[in-house]
């Protein structure tokens, strides 16, 4: 793949995979494996001796993810009971059940533990084969599953959450630009949902639970944070230019569902006396710096870490100054630290996730791109059958090191590649003047952030006495896929 001036993007993906630790090409014994699965095809489990499996296939389930989302992990249904509270049901691909414990396929999935997302390819954490195919929740397919149910009040309380497998098929898949334009009423509806009057009644439902939980993480100090992502737009395997990613109704519905799946899990595993894999942001080691941030914008923030008071003024932030928002977000996210994983016991206090506001939350939702989605998936599944924990604590333990070490290996990988296809779609607008506004001012320079599209880069020429939050004319003066770098001169 390359750029119209011969910069290789997919081998620049590849090199940086290998230089941040990733060993994306599977081992001679994994490719039999995989040969082996293939040859068998997909085997759903039969209920009996202890396993009870539900035939929840007649079920209106659909799936909302990106628009060019393969791997599909998970899916979702509501009903409304007598009560008029929502019940909802996640269900989350059961891979463990084809990739078996000790095998070079988990082996391989152990070392990478996390697919990496490119923009030009996908590293996937298992082959796509099983990914894409035999263990994703596709369109129309039969499958295997682990089902989470919990219900949700008109105040976003969740409650009666339960664990269990069964068999399900997604009737609609989905992509969230689509979907949630028309649950926020600024588009029609995607033609699948025109097709059924019971899918649109289902997501709207969907919907209403989920803005009801949303409602009551925020009343809780859930941070409502926005960082402007982009992705490259290809046209014959070419990037040629940047679309936006923002936050809308349909991902904010699969996040909620997900953080309340998640919640169910752990508190499931806690109670069953099973030690298990948490995700955790800690209390922000820098929140002195969120202070004095917080000062410089004529807001006090209270002495010790507070989410809920951390949020209010980032909510006031959005409504006084929406264009420099998405610098503050990113700020605090950076003060806030990034999240790691770590093996909590039963009956100890996890540290937490302080950026959501929940206490027990755990990963478990993304088998077929999170190594620890795996770990979970089988704690719970042997919890089920009453049979042995298969992970001893210290194992969980090792494993959530080596899944903390690849996801900031991952975020390396993830934030050197969008600069050089920044700098790839832009190379050909060399000359060219954008709007922008700087984003950092240091002894290293002045550094601006181009509204449209949104890309960062260095201001070479005319910086002097600009300050963070300035708005400015500026010229594209060069670009260095290699490097990812992105000069610019006040124009």
């Amino acid at each position: 793949m390359t750029s119209s001036y011969s910069y290789n993007l997919k081998a620049a993906a590849e090199t940086s995979m290998q230089e941040h630790g990733f060993q994306p090409k599977l081992s001679q014994e994994a490719e039999r494996e995989l040969a082996l699965i293939l040859s068998h095809g997909l085997r759903l489990p039969q209920a009996g001796r202890g396993t009870t499996i539900a035939d929840l296939r007649a079920l209106l389930w659909s799936s909302i993810d990106n628009d060019t989302s393969r791997d599909l992990d998970q899916i979702e249904w509501a009903e409304r009971l007598k009560d008029g509270r929502i019940r909802v049901r996640v269900a989350v691909a059961d891979v463990d059940g084809t990739v078996p414990q000790a095998t070079a396929l988990d082996a391989h999935a152990e070392s990478e533990t996390t697919s990496v997302y490119t923009g030009i390819t996908v590293f996937p954490m298992f082959p796509v084969e099983l990914s894409e195919g035999l263990t994703s929740l596709n369109e129309n397919q039969d499958r295997a599953a682990v089902v989470t149910e919990f219900s949700v009040d008109s105040q976003g309380v969740v409650s009666n959450g339960s664990i269990y497998r069964a068999l399900v098929r997604n009737k609609a898949q989905l992509a969230y630009n689509a979907v949630g334009a028309w649950l926020a009423g600024v588009a029609e509806a995607p033609e699948k949902v025109k097709q059924s009057a019971e899918l649109a009644t289902q997501l709207k439902l969907q919907d209403e639970a989920a803005r009801a939980m949303v409602g009551s993480r925020f009343q809780h100090g859930a941070l409502d944070l926005e960082t402007i992502e982009t992705r490259p737009v290809m046209v014959n395997e070419e990037a040629v230019s940047l679309a936006r990613q923002l936050k809308n109704r349909a991902t904010s519905l699969i996040e909620e569902f997900m953080v309340a799946a998640n919640g169910v899990m752990a508190r499931t595993l806690d109670e069953a006396r099973i030690a298990s894999i948490r995700r955790v942001v800690r209390v922000p080691k820098r929140w002195d710096r969120i202070l004095q941030i917080a000062a410089e914008l004529g807001t006090t923030l209270p002495a010790m870490p507070d989410s809920k008071a951390l949020n209010d003024f980032l909510c006031a932030q959005r409504k006084a100054d929406p264009v420099r928002f998405p610098d503050l977000s990113l700020t605090v996210i950076k003060l806030m630290g990034p999240g790691e994983y770590v093996m909590v016991r039963p009956g100890e206090d996890s540290p937490g996730h302080f950026g959501l506001a929940v206490q027990d939350y755990t990963h478990s939702t993304a088998p077929n791109r999170r190594f620890a989605d795996v770990v979970t998936q089988r704690l719970l599944k042997a919890h089920l059958a009453a049979a042995p924990t298969p992970y001893s604590a210290e194992r969980i333990a090792a494993v959530a090191a080596r899944c903390t070490l690849m996801e900031d290996n991952e975020r390396h990988v993830e934030r050197e590649m969008a600069k050089r296809i920044a700098a790839v779609v832009l190379h050909k607008r060399i000359g060219q003047h954008f709007r922008a506004i700087v984003t950092g001012v240091s002894h290293s320079g002045t550094f601006v952030r181009a509204l449209e599209p949104h890309v960062e880069g260095m201001l070479v020429h005319g910086g002097a006495g600009l300050d963070v939050g300035d708005k400015l004319q500026v010229r594209l003066v060069g670009t260095n896929p290699e490097r990812g770098y992105i000069d610019f001169a006040a124009a």
